[in-house]
């Protein structure tokens, strides 16, 4: 299996581009495949500075590289890139640790996860190893961290704004165009609390893909079986995290950009309501679209770790940074002690949307955490599904309210093809640009569409043993694990709660699947009810998803992210204490 879309040579590519290119046309207007072959080159280069840290060429028959690499870390370094952003932080508080060594443990797994799944786009190692000797010198000379992110080495997406560098965003016509001259908010205050940041991950054409491929670096395959997919867009994020190549990652999420990486990666995600989080500072189209509108949030290996990054980018008061941010202050207390929560949940269990049944693991793992949680005393119901199929035909206007215009004409700046996961989102757009009157009434059936789940929610009270609403929701991420490339048919167990404004955290649960586990299992209930889910009825086959990580969501109300992360932990005690 290849790594990459398949294209010319780096020397047959300078010849084409002799032949087809007049002598001055600027970068921007060469043959789509030669900005490609001469990006990939360029970070090709600067690797090349780390050759002794690269590991042999692995065949494309290994499927489950997560083995591989570590393969250039010394016993020290093993123990760091196992470690959490919690506990890295405190090790470099406590000088354990410096934060050269953190840095140059990541950075080695780093260049071995991108030799093997294609993860990374822009590098900086140098400029995070100056920071880092920086930070160093602050520590030993003052004793003092500079934040409480001090040292940490947290990868950035690449469309989110990092100064001084390259912001292509999966568009050829955007690469060597698109260089930054200032900081994204989150990166600003990333900066202030400490962090060290040193490579930007892949994300796909157009961002509005549940996969990561692009024209510019190609595809972004899963450590754990590169026949499947790491998710999207935040998919380089979702690689790299489970690599161990980086403990802490910045994504975005506007319709499971978040949570599906995290989900197919086996990592943790957290999606909040928009505005608790900054978001000024990414590059994209639809500049200036906020009938729907998407959330910066943390991938990372531990719950807290979504509690450290959340609690930071409200401790530096993001809301004096960006006029859009809600001043809300961070509720340390709910969130990392659980102050405030009813000694007894109540979660609702969504076990299918009535529109695509998950997949079996998916369903038998909510049945152990159901099961889980009722031992540990608290009450479990049914949730009744809500509109999905509606609410996805919504959304998906939402999302291209100009039929799709603005992707096509950025693909045409350079001539470069859609790739499979574009041109299947482009054939859910309107045939034709909505008007702005009809703009308006879209807003209207969204907000509308939003009261009658906070009317749907509010009525759980009728049907619980305490006579209040539930707490939360526990749902599957998606209907399958990873997917196939170019596998995505259903979005709608994430984009559901994007259209409701609802915060969603994504936990590991339930390991890695062995598919000699699950030979003969099929579904239950029937036959499809409709053509896609008869589509994702076809793609179940245990030996597809061998590796695969399995993932669960946890859905809470609209801006209430510590109480969702509270009972999060929770949940995962319950199912601790239940095993």
């Amino acid at each position: 299996m290849s790594l990459h879309l398949t294209m010319p040579t780096a020397t047959t590519t300078a010849k084409m581009a002799a032949i087809i290119t007049p002598p001055h046309t600027p970068p921007s207007k060469q043959a789509w495949y030669v900005v490609a072959a001469q990006k990939q080159a360029d970070r090709d280069k600067i690797l090349q500075r780390y050759a002794q840290w690269r590991i042999p060429p692995v065949p494309s028959s290994v499927l489950d590289v997560s083995p591989l690499l570590f393969h250039h870390l010394t016993p020290k370094e093993r123990d760091i890139v196992n470690m959490d952003a919690t506990d890295l932080v405190r090790s470099i508080k406590e000088r354990i640790y410096s934060a050269v060594e953190v840095l140059t443990a990541f950075v080695k797994v780093t260049i071995a996860a991108q030799d093997t799944t294609n993860c990374v786009t822009e590098i900086f190692f140098e400029e995070g190893f100056a920071r880092a000797r920086q930070l160093d010198d602050h520590l030993i000379r003052t004793g003092n961290v500079v934040g409480p992110l001090h040292g940490l080495p947290v990868s950035i997406k690449d469309h989110i704004l990092v100064n001084g560098f390259d912001t292509s965003t999966g568009y050829i016509s955007w690469a060597n165009e698109r260089t930054a001259t200032k900081d994204a908010v989150v990166v600003d205050i990333l900066r202030k609390a400490g962090a060290v940041l040193y490579v930007k991950t892949a994300n796909p054409q157009t961002l509005l893909c549940l996969e990561t491929n692009n024209n510019i670096y190609g595809r972004t395959v899963n450590p754990f079986n590169r026949n499947l997919s790491p998710g999207g867009s935040s998919g380089g994020e979702g690689a790299l995290i489970a690599a161990r190549g980086s403990p802490m990652g910045v994504g975005t999420d506007i319709g499971g950009s978040i949570r599906v990486p995290a989900g197919f990666s086996g990592i943790y995600g957290l999606k909040a309501s928009v505005a608790r989080m900054p978001h000024a500072g990414l590059l994209g189209s639809h500049d200036g679209m906020d009938n729907i509108v998407g959330v910066v949030g943390p991938l990372a290996q531990s719950a807290r770790d979504l509690e450290l990054f959340s609690r930071v980018m409200l401790q530096y008061e993001a809301w004096t940074l960006e006029h859009a941010v809600l001043e809300i202050p961070w509720n340390e207390a709910l969130a990392r002690e659980g102050r405030g929560l009813p000694e007894k949940l109540c979660v609702a269990v969504l076990w299918d949307d009535h529109v695509v049944r998950p997949h079996p693991p998916i369903v038998k793992e909510m049945r152990r955490v159901a099961n889980a949680l009722k031992q540990a005393g608290h009450e479990v119901v049914d949730w009744q599904p809500l509109e999905h199929q509606q609410g996805w035909d919504l959304i998906a206007k939402l999302y291209l309210l100009d039929s799709g215009a603005e992707y096509h004409q950025t693909l045409a700046e350079s001539g470069e093809p859609a790739v499979p996961g574009t041109s299947w989102i482009l054939q859910q757009s309107p045939t034709t640009p909505l008007t702005i009157p009809d703009t308006w009434k879209l807003n209207l059936e969204r907000e509308a569409f939003r009261a009658r789940a906070l009317r749907h929610w509010n009525e759980t009270k009728l049907r619980t043993k305490s006579e209040r609403p539930v707490d939360c929701i526990l749902s599957p991420v998606h209907a399958t694990l990873a997917v196939p490339h170019d596998g995505v048919r259903w979005w709608g167990y994430s984009s559901h709660w994007n259209i409701l404004d609802l915060p969603g955290v994504v936990f590991p649960s339930g390991g890695r699947l062995r598919s000699e586990d699950w030979e003969g299992v099929g579904f239950e209930g029937g036959a499809p009810r409709n053509q896609v889910e008869a589509e994702v009825m076809e793609q179940w086959d245990p030996k597809t998803y061998q590796g695969a990580p399995i993932s669960l969501q946890l859905v809470g109300r609209r801006h209430n992210e510590e109480k969702l992360l509270a009972m999060l932990r929770v949940v995962e005690d319950s199912v601790k204490n239940a095993a």
